[in-house]
Formats: C-alpha cells, structure tokens, sequence
C-alpha cells in the first residue's frame, strides 16, 4: 500500500473512532442520573403549602404568580431569574441533577396556543432544558423518595378516586402503591409519614423499600411533619390547633391553641396562617411554640419557604406574592424581583 492509501485508512480509522465516541458520548448524556441514597425532593411543609418553591444545589425554583404561575429558577438571595417553561407548574421536587414538577396549561394563557391542554408530571435538566413527561394525566402532591417519584394521582373517567402511584425517574417503572388516598410529602430516611383518611386519622408510615405500611402512632392528626425528631400536625380533635408529637417518650406538646388552617416548619419557627372570623392573621411561633407573634393580618395561603426567605399570597390571590426574611426580625414586602423577571420574559 503506497503512502497515500495508508493516510487515507488513518482518515477513515479516525473518523470511525471519533464517530463511535460520539454515539457513545450521546448515549450516556441521555442516560438518567439516578440518585444515592434517600433522596428527597423537597420539604414538607413547601409540599404541603402547593409546592411552589424548592431549593437544591444553591438554585431555588419557584412558581412565579406574576407569569402565569410558570417555572423560574434563581439564587436564594433572588438574583440571576430564568425562565423555565411556558406552563404552569405545582409540587416542584429537585435533587442534584434534575428538576420536577406538576405541569398544567390550563391557566397558563389564552388564545390558540393554549386551546389543547398539556398536563402531567414533568423532568427537566436545572436549566429547563431536556424536558421528559414521565406521566400524563392529573396529579396532586408529589414527592421524590430516592430514585422514585411518589404521587397522588386521580383519574375523573374510570372514577377511582385519589390514590397512591409511584414512577421511577428514568420512566422506567411506573406502579399503584395503594388504593386509597396517601399524602406523601412528608418522606425522612426512606419512610413517608402520613394519615388516614377513610376508617381514622392515626400517623401511619410506608417503607418504600418495600411500600409496605405500618402504624406510627394512634393520634388524630393531619399533614404531619418530622422535623428534628418530632412530628408537627394539626389537632383534628381539637379544633386543628398545632401540636408536636415526639415518638422517643411518647409525649405531645400544645404548640398553639390557634384553629390552622396551613402551617410550614422552617428555620427556627413556625409559620401558620391563624383562621379567625374576626382577627386572622399570617403568625409565626419558635418551634417549641414560644414567641408568637404577627407576620402579616389577614388571610394568606402558600406558606413557602427557601434558605433566606418565607413566601406567602393572598387567600384569594396568588399575586402580589409577598415574602419577609426566614430568620431575624419579621420584614414583610412584595416580591418585586419576580414581577420583574416576568415583565422581562413576557
């Protein structure tokens, strides 16, 4: 073989090879990271409160009310906004690679475009990119339990009610928990504690190990939490006050004799929303219940919380959104910065 034909197969070689690396390449860019460990997507008094902000790897992604409740991404101290899709979206769950959340069109805009509804469970790359539908369909809260996304699904023809489905979040497994209603916002080690709501309102938990459930304690409670050894809930018997039950000696703790209507542990308190015919109000307590006092008068929803601040809305309004510092001196204001971020993306 002369020169020539010899630098000729060097070429076809070469270009082989780099061919081969890129396929490979593309393959294991496609290939979903899967998680070590007990994983958990978010807390859950954020779930709890709709899921609109949750905070992973120093990003917080957030439902912005002033865009149609659409995805955006910043830091903590709110710079650095993005815009992430062009839906709305509920029940935000990130670990170390991807973002995942309820997306629905619904409410998102008006005109052709949005004539068809789009709806479903969605994952994303942090930059909104990659964007894979693990399940189409109606869902409600859910939860990242390791490799698993554990959701409240229900179906309006086949008329099955609210029941517990689990997906993997390579897509590759999807599976019916149980039959009835579970809320699975609270998950700590592998465990999602929750309570009854058809025969009793005890504290059950379920292994996801093995999504074999077993009785936690015989209280009356709902949407509990387990936060540094206790589980905050409110008090179905008396009136949905706020208690902390703490499973090492079997005690419970009056927190406040406030009827709540939604509550969130983060920080070092308590954020509750007081329900009152007469004097309602947005309060936080440290999380022993001392030291009460008033956030904001009147009525207010979504209590949700990052590593800086406490967001809140209106009872009957998600905008304005208003927020005050997570810890320190109560300092309420609007949230300007994303009404900004939504006049700049629209």
């Amino acid at each position: 073989m002369n020169k020539t034909g010899r630098n000729t197969v060097i070429i076809l070689v070469l270009i082989c090879i780099a061919a081969t690396a890129a396929f490979i390449y593309s393959l294991l860019s496609q290939r979903v990271k899967l998680n070590d460990g007990y994983a958990v997507g978010n807390t859950a008094g954020n779930l709890n409160n709709n899921g609109l902000f949750c905070e992973s790897e120093g990003v917080v992604f957030f439902s912005n009310p002033y865009d149609n409740g659409c995805l955006y991404s910043m830091t903590p101290d709110e710079t650095g906004f993005k815009k992430l899709t062009t839906a709305s979206v509920s029940s935000i769950n990130a670990d170390s690679h991807y973002v995942y959340y309820y997306l629905d069109s619904s409410d998102s805009g008006r005109g052709l475009g949005y004539m068809q509804r789009t709806y479903g469970i969605y994952r994303s790359s942090f930059n909104g990119r990659d964007v894979e539908c693990l399940k189409r369909g109606n869902a409600i809260t859910l939860q990242l339990c390791g490799n698993y996304l554990y959701y409240q699904f229900f179906d309006n023809q086949n008329k099955n009610g609210t029941q517990l489905f689990k997906i993997k979040i390579d897509k590759s497994e999807e599976a019916r928990v149980t039959d009835y209603n579970v809320n699975p916002a609270s998950c700590v080690n592998g465990l999602i504690y929750f309570n009854g709501t058809e025969d009793d309102h005890y504290l059950y938990s379920l292994n996801t190990a093995f999504d074999s459930v077993s009785l936690a304690w015989d209280g009356n409670v709902w949407n509990p939490v387990f936060e540094n050894g206790y589980f905050y809930y409110m008090d179905i018997e008396s009136d949905y006050r706020l208690c902390r039950y703490s499973p090492t000696d079997s005690t419970v703790e009056v927190l406040t004799d406030d009827r709540v209507d939604f509550f969130n542990v983060c920080g070092n308190y308590i954020y509750y929303q007081k329900s009152s015919e007469d004097a309602p109000a947005l309060k936080r307590m440290y999380r022993d219940g001392s030291g009460t006092e008033v956030v904001a008068e009147g009525l207010y929803k979504n209590i949700n919380a990052t590593s800086r601040y406490v967001y809140f809305t209106g009872i009957y309004s998600d905008s304005p959104m208003y927020r005050t510092p997570l810890n320190g001196s109560v300092q309420v204001s609007t949230f300007d910065a994303a009404e900004a971020a939504a006049r700049e993306n629209r």
